[in-house]
């Protein structure tokens, strides 16, 4: 009965000796508030990133002489004001050529209906 009660002490010591391992081997995490205007600030410029990825782009930006690296670079380079000002011209230029799903599901359907009526 002596020897039970010795190894559930040890086995409990044991628990207790790995759990505190594991308090202190563990990373802290720590948390800040993100403000909005940085959060979007990073969307924008990976948006715009992601815009310099296109191919057609991409080919525009060579032939006047820059890389899509240095393009992406320079793109890390500036100012929040000047990534939010970019994707608005970028977005302007861009407007005719790009469809939205909602668009492309209404034209999906006009062009079964018309299938099923012819």
């Amino acid at each position: 009965m002596n020897q039970r009660i010795r190894n559930r002490v040890v086995e409990v010591l044991l628990m207790l000796a790995l759990g505190l391992a594991a308090a202190l081997v563990m990373p802290r995490g720590y948390a800040a508030m993100i403000g909005t205007d940085t959060a979007q600030a990073q969307s924008e410029r990976e948006r715009v990133k992601g815009l310099l990825a296109r191919p057609e782009l991409a080919q525009q930006i060579e032939k006047l002489g820059v890389s899509p690296k240095d393009a992406a670079a320079r793109v890390d380079a500036m100012s929040e004001e000047e990534v939010a000002r970019l994707a608005g011209r970028l977005d302007a230029a861009i407007a005719g050529g790009a469809i939205s799903n909602d668009q492309l599901i209404i034209i999906l359907l006009l062009v079964l209906l018309l299938v099923i009526i012819i």
